[in-house]
């Protein structure tokens, strides 16, 4: 049977409609850096490219580039989601999402525990879902989406995130789950 060598995530392209509005969406809102950008002759005609990355050690983790269609009927991309450093860093999204300038820009803002995460999940400019997430301590079997609200103060949310999740099927603490999956990917 063939086992695939080791790969890693590295980068993702976005086709877009507005390139301007996107650029600044990812880099005002969401911090990306602009690390390069060009033209690109295809067999389709030219392409605008934006590269954006957060990392030093990456060239690109987003590219955007020209040529989404003006009418498209399904968009098959679910989501983009982004982990942030702590609850305080989702709540500053959550407030900017409402307040800052570009707020017209996003939509659909929903918070969301899923037992092992609490997001925050919006439609950008061009409706695309993002979704901004911390891990829990804790797993708990999936699919789980419960709404909460930013109202509550942090201790509330921790608090009712783990008292929500205790009950739940394959409640554990995530070092274990994190433990077993590596036996699972035949990891050491």
């Amino acid at each position: 049977m063939f086992q695939p060598p080791a790969v890693s995530f590295s980068h993702m392209g976005l086709y877009v409609n507005d390139l301007e509005r996107q650029e600044r969406f990812f880099t005002q809102f969401l911090g990306f850096s602009v690390t390069d950008r060009g033209h690109l002759s295809t067999p389709n005609g030219p392409v605008q490219l934006v590269f954006l990355s957060r990392v030093p050690e990456e060239h690109h983790q987003m590219v955007l580039a020209t040529g989404r269609p003006a009418e498209l009927g399904f968009n098959t991309l679910n989501q983009m989601s982004f982990r942030v450093a702590n609850l305080a860093s989702l709540r500053d999204f959550f407030n900017a999402m409402h307040q800052a300038p570009w707020c017209h820009d996003i939509t659909e803002v929903s918070p969301a525990c899923h037992g092992n995460a609490l997001s925050i999940y919006a439609r950008g400019p061009e409706g695309n879902r993002i979704e901004l997430f911390i891990d829990t301590p804790w797993y708990v079997n999936q699919p789980l989406r419960e709404p909460f609200s930013f109202e509550q103060s942090d201790e509330d949310i921790w608090h009712w995130a783990h008292e929500m999740a205790k009950p739940l099927p394959g409640y554990r603490p995530r070092a274990q789950w994190v433990a077993e999956m590596k036996l699972k990917m035949g990891m050491p």
